[in-house]
């Protein structure tokens, strides 16, 4: 655990600008969740923080707004090139930080292999909880 917390604040500490929780709202919209409560739902986040993330990085010239037709409540959600252009150097910059660590690792391929199998699931467990929670069946 304390390895995660660390290796977490090691990428936060190489993305620069941009903070975890924005990387995140970037990465999540750069993934096709267009809207802020789709957002909050895959992130775990409440519609609060995501809408504090999406208004701080539409002021940084980040992300677009725009109307979605007709839900005059909902905005969609998209990078700008400025937005993609940050997130591609950021996300360069923590595969680097990550390909370091790997090298002084016993099994370094094993490593990025298990990270890519965490990452499946955790995948796999946000959209069980957003099926349940679709459902009707609570947090």
């Amino acid at each position: 655990m304390r390895a995660l917390a660390r290796a977490a604040r090691i990428l936060e500490r190489v993305s620069g600008e941009l903070s975890l929780a924005h990387y995140r709202v970037l990465s999540a919209i750069a993934g096709g969740d267009e809207r802020a409560s789709r957002v909050a739902e895959r992130l775990a986040l409440g519609k609060p923080a995501v809408s504090a993330a999406v208004e701080s990085l539409s002021q940084r010239g980040l992300i677009a707004r725009s109307e979605v037709a007709g839900d005059q409540r909902a905005a969609a959600l998209r990078l700008t090139d400025a937005g993609r252009a940050l997130l591609d150097n950021v996300e360069t910059a923590m595969i680097e930080r990550l390909t370091e660590l790997q090298t002084r690792t016993p099994d370094g391929e094993q490593l990025l292999e298990s990270l890519v199998w965490l990452g499946a699931a955790i995948e796999e467990v946000a959209e069980e909880r957003m099926a349940t929670r679709r459902r009707g069946g609570g947090r």
